[in-house]
C-alpha cells in the first residue's frame, strides 16, 4: 500500500466497529498525567502529490554517490550491485524472510540460509558458518565472547588498528561481564604492533581480534597473530568488515584463524545511511556448539529427497537463558539472502576480477596522492582499497571544501585517533573510474575539479 490517509468517516467506521465511543476510550489504561493535552505540533495534512514533492526536496540535500563523487569507506563501501538483485529480493515470499517456529515448513527460507552458510565458509576458508549476525559490529563482539567461552579466560587484546565504531560495540557487550579489554598499538606501517602484543599477550589473555584489512585499509599479518595468540594458549578473532578484498587475499581461515566475523554489506547491499546490513560469523568445527545464533543443515526426508533443518539452535528463545550462547534473535535472512544472491551472479572469478579493480585503482589514486603538493601517505604497508592520507591544512577544513566541490573525500580520523587529527581515511573502489580520481587529486591541491 502506498499513502492512504483516513477520512473522518473512515476513523467513525472503525471505531464503530470494534464498539468504542471515541479515540479517547483506546488510551484508557494510559494514566492521564501523561496524556498530551495538545494537537501535536505537526504542520497541516498533505495531499500524496504535495507529500512526494516535500520528501524528494528534502531528499536532494543529502550527498550521496548520485550527488558526489564518493571516496569514502571505512567499514560501509560504494559498490557495484546488479539489477537483477532488487528484482528477486522484491519477490513476495522473501518480504517477511524470517525463519518460523516450525521452520522446517519453510524449506525456501531454510535453503537460501544454507546457501549463505556455504559461501561464507567458501570465503573465508573457515569449516562452519551460521546464519547470520546483525552486522559486522555484533558479529565482532560476538566472536570475543565466543573466545572468552572457549579459553575461559578474561582478558582480550584489540588492535588500535581495529574499525572504532567495532571496538565500541566489543565494549558496549562486555561493560558488565568482568572482561578486561587491552588496546594493542599500531606500528608504523598500519599494522598491529607485533611489539606491544607480545608485551601484553599472557596466559590470561582469550583472545587477540584484528582487522583483515584493518581500518586504515593496511592487510594485517594474520599468519603472525594466529602464531602468537596460539602460543599463548588464546584465539585469533579475525574482523573483515570489507570481504571484497577476499577475492584476492589468503582466507583467514587458511591462516589459521580461529574466528571470522565480518560485515556482508559489500556483498550485494547499498550503503542506505547505515544500514540494515548483514554479519557473517564462521568458525571450525571443532568449536561449533560454542558458536552463537542459529545453523540450517542439509538432510534427506524419508523418501530420501534433499532436505534442510534448523540444526542448531543455541539462544535463550530455544534453551535455557544460562545456557544460551547468544540473544541474537533475528537472521537478517532478506540482507542475508541478496548477498547470496550477489555471490551466486559474480562467482570466484567475478569477486577476484571485482577486488582487482579495487586493487588497481586503490594503488593508482595512492600514487597519484602521493605526488600531491601539500599532502603525504601515512602508512606504508600493504593496502587493499584504503588508505590514510596527511594534509598540511587541517584535515576538515579540506574535505569541507571539498563536499562542497561534489567530492565527499574521506573520512576525518582526528575524532578517534587524535594522533592522527591531520589525517584522513580515502577509499577507492571499482565505482571509482580514473577521471574521478584525477579530478579529487586536482581538486585536493585547490584546482577546479
Amino acid at each position: 500500500m502506498r499513502y492512504i490517509p483516513h477520512t473522518a468517516g473512515d476513523v467513525s467506521e472503525m471505531l464503530e466497529r470494534i464498539g468504542v465511543k471515541n479515540l479517547e476510550e483506546l488510551f484508557v489504561e494510559v494514566p492521564d498525567s501523561v496524556r498530551l493535552k495538545r494537537p501535536l505540533d505537526l504542520p497541516e495534512p498533505l495531499s500524496e502529490t504535495e507529500l512526494l514533492s516535500e520528501l524528494k526536496s528534502l531528499a536532494v540535500k543529502n550527498a550521496t554517490p548520485g550527488t558526489h563523487k564518493c571516496f569514502l569507506g571505512g567499514g560501509a563501501y560504494h559498490h557495484f550491485i546488479p539489477t537483477v538483485i532488487d528484482l528477486l529480493v522484491s519477490r513476495g515470499e522473501f518480504y517477511t524472510a524470517y525463519t518460523p517456529y516450525q521452520p522446517e515448513i519453510s524449506q525456501g527460507t531454510l535453503q537460501a540460509i544454507f546457501e549463505f552458510q556455504t559461501m561464507i565458509c567458501q570465503l573465508t576458508g573457515m569449516e562452519v558458518a551460521n546464519a547470520s549476525m546483525y552486522d559486522g559490529a555484533s558479529a565482532c563482539a560476538e566472536a570475543v565472547l565466543m573466545a572468552v567461552r572457549l579459553t575461559r579466560r578474561k582478558r582480550v587484546l584489540l588492535s588500535r588498528a581495529l574499525n572504532p565504531r567495532y571496538r565500541e560495540v566489543v565494549a558496549t557487550y562486555c561493560s558488565y561481564l568482568g572482561l578486561e579489554l587491552v588496546e594493542v598499538a599500531v606500528a608504523a606501517d598500519g599494522r598491529t604492533d607485533l611489539g606491544d602484543l607480545a608485551a601484553k599477550l599472557d596466559a590470561t589473555t582469550a583472545a587477540v581480534v584484528a582487522g583483515y584489512p584493518n581500518y586504515f585499509g593496511v592487510i594485517e599479518d594474520v599468519a603472525t597473530l594466529v602464531e602468537r595468540a596460539h602460543a599463548a594458549g588464546a584465539k585469533l578473532v579475525t574482523v573483515v568488515s570489507e570481504p571484497v578484498a577476499l577475492g584476492v587475499l589468503k582466507s583467514p581461515g587458511e591462516l589459521g584463524a580461529d574466528i571470522v566475523a565480518g560485515e556482508g554489506q559489500s556483498l550485494g547491499l547499498p550503503l542506505a545511511y547505515g544500514g540494515p546490513y548483514v554479519g557473517f560469523f564462521a568458525v571450525r568445527q571443532k568449536d561449533l556448539r560454542a558458536m552463537p545464533g542459529r545453523l540450517v543443515g542439509e538432510t534427506t526426508d524419508l523418501d530420501g529427497q534433499r532436505g534442510f533443518v534448523l540444526t542448531l539452535s543455541t539462544r535463550e528463545q530455544h534453551i535455557r537463558r544460562e545456557k544460551a550462547t547468544s540473544n541474537i534473535c533475528s537472521n537478517q535472512g532478506l540482507c542475508a539472502l541478496v548477498t547470496t544472491i550477489f555471490m551466486s551472479l559474480l562467482g570466484k572469478q567475478g569477486l577476484r576480477e571485482m577486488a582487482e579493480q579495487n586493487l588497481a585503482k586503490a594503488a593508482y589514486a595512492r600514487q597519484q596522492l602521493s605526488g600531491a603538493k601539500g599532502f603525504s601517505l601515512v602508512f606504508d604497508g600493504p593496502m587493499f582499497n584504503e588508505f590514510v592520507v596527511r594534509s598540511e591544512a587541517p584535515a576538515a577544513e579540506v574535505l569541507r571544501r571539498l563536499e562542497a566541490e561534489g567530492f565527499l573525500a574521506g573520512i576525518p580520523l582526528g575524532g578517534d585517533y587524535p594522533e592522527l587529527a591531520d589525517c584522513f581515511l580515502v577509499c577507492v573502489t571499482e565505482q571509482n573510474r580514473r577521471e574521478e580520481i584525477d579530478a579529487l587529486v586536482t581538486a585536493l591541491q585547490g584546482g577546479a575539479a
